[in-house]
C-alpha cells in the first residue's frame, strides 16, 4: 500500500512534557496545566505525554488515565497532543490508543512489545501488534525505535510497516548513528513515511534534520531554543541553523548526558512554573550540583522557561 503525500502532517517541534508531581510524589494536577501553558508559550507546535521522559513506567493505570484526560481537555485544541500509550499486550495497547483517540489525541506513540531485560518478540509479533493497534483507532501511529525497548527494528521492517499497515506512518528514530537510519527509512518508505522523526533530546538534531527528519520530539524545558534550529532548517537557511545548534547544544547536552528528565523540571521550578520538581522515587533527586551546573548554561541563553512566570 503506498498512500500519497500527506500534506497535513504533523511536523515541527513536540517536546514531551513532564508528569508534574508534589514534594510527596503525588500528581500536581494544577503544575501540570501550568506546565503544558508554558510549553505551548514557548512555541511547542505540539506536544507528547505520558512517554518515557514523562515517568509513564511509574504511574498507575488511573492516573495515565487521569493525565490524558486534564492534558488534552485543558490544551482543547490549542497545538496536537501524542498520547504515548506503549504497552506489552497487544490488547491493552490497542485499548489505550482507542482511547487516546476518543480523549483527543491526536497521534499515538508506540514502543515495539518488550518486558525487561530479556523478554522480546521477533518481527513477525511485532508486525502483528502493530496492526492490532491499527486495526483499533482512526489516527497516526508513531513507532519509538529507542533502546529502551532492546528491540532491533531494522530500517527495512520499519518501511514495510509503513507500507502495510494502515495507521503506521511517524517514526522517532533515536538510535545510535540515527541520520543514516532515518535516511536510509526514507529512501525505502518513500510516500508512506509521512513523518521521519528524531528524539533523544535533540542531541543530534542537526545531523537528522539532514538526514530527512521533519519533526523532533525534546525534552520539555525549552522549545524556544530548539525552535530556532528546527524554523531555520526548514526556511532553507542550514547556516542559520546550525549556528543556533552550537549555540544551544550546551543546554541540550546537559540534558541528554547530564541531567535526563529531571532537567526540564529543574528548569521549571527555577522559573517558577510548577512548585515541585521531584521525580517520582526510587528515581533519585537531581544532584544540587548537576542542578547548578544545568542552570548555570540555561542562564547563558535566557530562556523563556526561567522568565515565563515572572
Amino acid at each position: 500500500m503506498t498512500r500519497p503525500v500527506n500534506t497535513a502532517a504533523m511536523r515541527g517541534v513536540f517536546p514531551v512534557a513532564p508528569t508534574i508531581f508534589d514534594d510527596a510524589g503525588q500528581l500536581d494536577l494544577e503544575g501540570q496545566k501550568r506546565c503544558i501553558d508554558f510549553m505551548i508559550d514557548a512555541g511547542s507546535n505540539g506536544l507528547c505525554i505520558l512517554a518515557n521522559f514523562s515517568e509513564q513506567f511509574a504511574l498507575s493505570d488511573e492516573e495515565r488515565e487521569t493525565l490524558m484526560h486534564v492534558v488534552l481537555e485543558h490544551v482543547a485544541g490549542r497545538v496536537p497532543v501524542i498520547v504515548t500509550t506503549t504497552h506489552f499486550s497487544s490488547h491493552q495497547c490497542a485499548e489505550r490508543s482507542r482511547r487516546a483517540q476518543a480523549a483527543g489525541a491526536a497521534m499515538v506513540m508506540i514502543m515495539p512489545p518488550y518486558h525487561g531485560a530479556t523478554i522480546r518478540i521477533g518481527e513477525r509479533g511485532i508486525e502483528e501488534f502493530y496492526r492490532t493497534v491499527s486495526d483499533a483507532i482512526d489516527i497516526p501511529i508513531m513507532i519509538q525505535d529507542a533502546p529502551v525497548s532492546g528491540t532491533p527494528l531494522s530500517a527495512p521492517f520499519l518501511a514495510r510497516m509503513a507500507n502495510e499497515i494502515e495507521h503506521v506512518s511517524y517514526f522517532k528514530i533515536e538510535v545510535p548513528q540515527a541520520a543514516n537510519k532515518l535516511r536510509e527509512l526514507i529512501q525505502l518508505g518513500g510516500d508512506a513515511i509521512v513523518g521521519p522523526w528524531d528524539g533523544e533530546e535533540a542531541i543530534t538534531l542537526m545531523a537528522d534534520l539532514d538526514a530527512g527528519a521533519t519533526g523532533s520530539m525534546t525534552g520539555g524545558g525549552y522549545a524556544d531554543g530548539i525552535r530556532l534550529i528546527v524554523d531555520a532548517y526548514a526556511a532553507g537557511d542550514t547556516e542559520a541553523a546550525a549556528a543556533h545548534y552550537q549555540q544551544w547544544l550546551p543546554l541540550i547536552n546537559c540534558e541528554n548526558r547530564q541531567g535526563g528528565l529531571a532537567s526540564c523540571k529543574a528548569l521549571m521550578k527555577e522559573g517558577g512554573v510548577i512548585r515541585s520538581d521531584a521525580v517520582r522515587h526510587p528515581l533519585p533527586a537531581m544532584h544540587p550540583a548537576t542542578r547548578e551546573g544545568l542552570l548555570k548554561v540555561a542562564r547563558r541563553l535566557d530562556p523563556l522557561v526561567l522568565r515565563w512566570a515572572h
